[in-house]
This record gives structure tokens, sequence and C-alpha cells, in this order.
């Protein structure tokens, strides 16, 4: 079963596949699972040419309106800045001020990757494992980024091994449920047609809904239905949202088969990672996952025992760049594919565009859900998506500017 769906994985997201395993035809799948471990670990940060210490003076959090920033200054007085994930900084802000930016206090902003690790060591923070920590941890670690390319005249892909490409082919994400097949195909045109995207995605299923559809049968209806809308030529993509059980799942994925989907999301409950193997190993469509996950056990689980076709690792929800190579460099030595996941808030856009230009094996399509609220320009980029695709930045850090008087207006935020 697997050679085929390798086989069909390679025709349906259109780029070269390597072998599941790397290695030689018969290696023992425990050699080829401390390869996959190998590859993770390897470290990922490149900080050639910053010869001084970048000491962490002081780590803030800011906030305007739903907006929250992180800003990071050093002892010689650099600064960088990133933009959380807001739609949930606002209930895990405490989790930051009190565990995460005192902890990068006084530290040397060149050691970042292995900070990683003793910030989830240090004062039994990981006993908060899991979204509450890593999105105060990703608030932190891109901001420390952004300090050290701007240091270091180097952009974010270049610290993370390189930028391998610029111009990055986005495809438009609905976030509806629950409306009528006819309504979900109408706001599929009109976003469609506002970026020029040629691949999209849409929402299956009830979400972790136990088999329960949105509305009695929306998700029948609508597969075939969006396919008849939009033609051949245009690369679909549906996520259920962890609606489904093993025989749900290979029931519905069967219907995406037949009108010719290129990935299928989520199938199942996301920590239910033997059930979702078992949808990929009866299914020719590859299946994606990973949004949820915040350990690195368990997507080397996945990866090494090809638990989905595609790993989806969210930039904010898994704790950052820097952790999310790892998962991207890990799939790339099981010869898999790896797309980020965007969890809709801050620059989110921008951080996918960024992920996906860095990584060996990224989908042919990024997702995108639209520009944020906060105002933010760049030289070498429009920040836009023109004709499908998006110009990723190349100047230092983030390779952008927010709006100073935006950055002014932000209050700090205290536990108080």
């Amino acid at each position: 079963m697997l050679p085929n769906r390798r086989s069909c994985l390679k025709a349906a997201l259109a780029v070269p596949l390597l072998s599941t395993a790397r290695g030689r035809a018969d290696e023992p799948p425990r050699a080829a699972a401390e390869r996959i471990a190998k590859a993770m670990e390897a470290p990922v940060l490149r900080t050639e040419g910053l010869d001084r210490p970048v000491a962490i003076r002081s780590m803030e959090l800011l906030r305007n309106g739903r907006e929250f920033l992180v800003r990071v200054r050093s002892d010689d007085g650099a600064e960088g800045l990133s933009v959380a994930n807001s739609m949930h900084l606002i209930h895990t802000y405490p989790i930051f001020l009190n565990r995460v930016a005192p902890f990068f206090r006084g530290k040397d902003a060149r050691g970042l990757e292995p900070l990683l690790w003793e910030l989830y060591r240090h004062d039994d923070n990981y006993k908060y494992q899991g979204l509450a920590l890593w999105v105060c941890v990703a608030a932190a670690e891109f901001a420390v980024l952004d300090l050290l390319g701007k240091v270091a005249g180097k952009s974010i892909g270049d610290l993370l091994g390189g930028t391998q490409r610029r111009e990055i082919a986005v495809y438009r994400a609905s976030g509806n449920r629950g409306n009528t097949p006819e309504e979900e195909v109408a706001y599929l045109k009109e976003i469609v047609a506002e970026s020029g995207a040629k691949a999209l995605k849409f929402r299956l299923g009830g979400r972790m809904s136990r088999n329960a559809d949105s509305l009695p049968g929306r998700t029948e209806a609508l597969i075939p239905l969006v396919r008849e809308a939009f033609g051949p030529e245009t690369t679909l993509y549906a996520d259920s949202n962890s609606s489904y059980d093993a025989a749900e799942a290979i029931r519905i994925g069967r219907l995406m088969e037949e009108h010719g989907y290129a990935f299928y999301e989520e199938p199942c409950r996301f920590d239910h990672l033997e059930e979702t193997k078992a949808v990929a190993d009866a299914l020719t469509i590859p299946v994606a996952g990973g949004e949820q996950e915040f350990s690195e056990e368990r997507f080397r689980w996945m990866i090494a025992n090809r638990g989905v076709d595609v790993v989806q690792p969210d930039l904010h929800y898994y704790g950052g760049f820097i952790r999310s190579m790892r998962v991207a460099r890990a799939a790339h030595e099981a010869g898999m594919l790896c797309t980020p996941h965007m969890s809709g808030s801050g620059l989110g856009y921008l951080d996918a565009a960024i992920f996906a230009s860095c990584i060996p094996n990224p989908v042919p399509f990024t997702e995108y859900k639209g520009s944020a609220d906060v105002p933010a320009s760049s030289d070498t980029s429009s920040l836009k998506v023109e004709a499908g695709t998006i110009r990723v930045p190349s100047g230092p850090g983030f390779g952008i500017v927010i709006d100073p008087t935006y950055v002014r207006e932000a209050k700090p935020v205290t536990t108080t």
C-alpha cells in the first residue's frame, strides 16, 4: 500500500518525492528511525558572523487593541519585534510574563536554540506542555530571531539555514462550517478571486464531532460541488478538524479521492495517532496532520511510522521556527513533505511564507487566510498576495517595519 500512496502523493502534490526511507531499501526500521531522530536533533540556527555576545537586556509584552507584540532589546541597544498569536495569548499571557520573558533576560541571544530546551526544563515549565506554553515561547523566539537578524544583517530564512525560494504560491483557506454547500462555494469563489490563488481549502465535518456533520449531508454534497465549481486545474484541499473515527474518515476520504483532492487534513482526532495512520494506510489521497501537536517525540513517531503523509506544524502552537524546522528536516529525511499550519492571528500569513521559503520539502501551496490588522511594510515585498503568490521579504530579521506609531501606542502588559 505505501508505494502506491507515495506514487499518488507525487502526482497530487506535483513535486518530486524521495523514497519513504532515504537510506537503503532494505534498511531496518530501527535504523531508519534513528536517522530520522538524528535529523530532528541537528542544529538549525546559524549564527556565523555574530562574533560578540548579544545579551538580552529586556523582553516586553505590548498590546495594541487585540494584538500583542513582543519587544526584545540587547545591552547594545539593538531591538527585535514580533507579533504574537494574539487569539491565544489573550488567555496565556501570564505564562509569558511569569515564566518565559524572565528566563531570557541576561541570556546571549546567539544561544537561542539550546536555550529553548533549557527554558522547557526551567522551573518545571514542562508541566505546562501544550499550546499554553508553546504559544508564549514562539512569541519570544520570533522576537529574538528578529533581533539576531537585525544585528547580523540577515533574514530569518538565512538564520534558519538559507532561503531557498522567495515567491511562495498560496492556497486560500475558508474557516466556514455550517453554511450550505452553495453558500460555501460562493464564498470560496470570492476569496480565490481576491488573491488569484490556484488552490484552496475548506472545512468538512463538524469539528471534533464524533462523525456528525455540521449540517446533514453537507460534506458529501460539498466535495463534488467544489470540484465542479473550480474545475480540474484548481488544487483542492479539505480539513475535517478531527471530525471522524477511522471508518468514517476512510469513507469521506474515498469520496475526496474520486474527485481528485490533493490532501486530507486531520481526518481523525488529532491525538489519535494510530487511527490517523489507519486512515493514511487505507487511502491513496495524502493525509496531513500535526497542527495541534506540541511534542517532538510524537512528531518523531508520526514520521518514523508514516502516520501521515504531510507533516503540518503550527509555528505558534508548536513553539516557533526552530522546532518546526526540525520537524520539516526529519520529514525530508523520511521522504515526506511539510506545510506550515497557519493559526490565523497576528502576521501568521508572513510567518508561514517565511517558513515555506527555507524548508527543503514544502508542498506546492502554503496556507493564507488574509492579511492581519497590524500595519507593516517592507522595502522588498508588498506583503500582499498578487497573482496567487506572496514575495518573502529579504531584509534583516523579518524584513518588515511595523508602523512606529502603532508600536508607540501599544501599552505594556503586566500581570497586575
